[in-house]
């Protein structure tokens, strides 16, 4: 499959086409309200919405990077990498991240960029909403 952007729309456009109407609901998961990002626990979770007719579309997380400095955002960053393994262990296809504090703006967009390249490998678009972007 070619990576051009015209090609993969043109896939993307066929495979809806000749696509059929899901009986689910999609919804959106809280990445505070999930109480693990270990596989045993996530795969439960994907059985039970399953069970009830939904799929999660976008898992949204909080983050902050309150103090300056490469290694807190790392860490922080670290954190919010679960959240990109669990969505996509789960099937969403977004992760939204909202940035509530950024103390460092040069190390929160450098480990934000490297959060990026993360999620694109996994299959999961990252949004962010706050006061830094990439």
């Amino acid at each position: 499959m070619s990576t051009s952007t015209g090609a993969v729309r043109s896939d993307v456009d066929r495979a809806v086409a000749a696509s059929r109407p899901a009986d689910v609901e999609s919804v959106e998961l809280t990445a505070a309200t999930l109480e693990s990002t270990a596989p045993e626990y996530l795969r439960e979770l994907k059985t039970e919405l399953a069970a009830s007719g939904s799929q999660p579309a976008t898992l949204r997380a909080e983050a902050s990077f309150e103090e300056t400095g490469t290694l807190p955002a790392q860490r922080e960053t670290d954190r919010l990498r679960e959240f990109v393994r669990a969505a996509s262990f789960l099937g969403a296809g977004r992760l939204a991240v909202e940035v509530t504090t950024v103390a460092d703006e040069s190390a929160a967009r450098r480990a934000l960029a490297a959060l990026a390249e993360r999620a694109e490998r996994e299959g999961v678009t990252l949004t962010l909403d706050g006061p830094v972007s990439l």
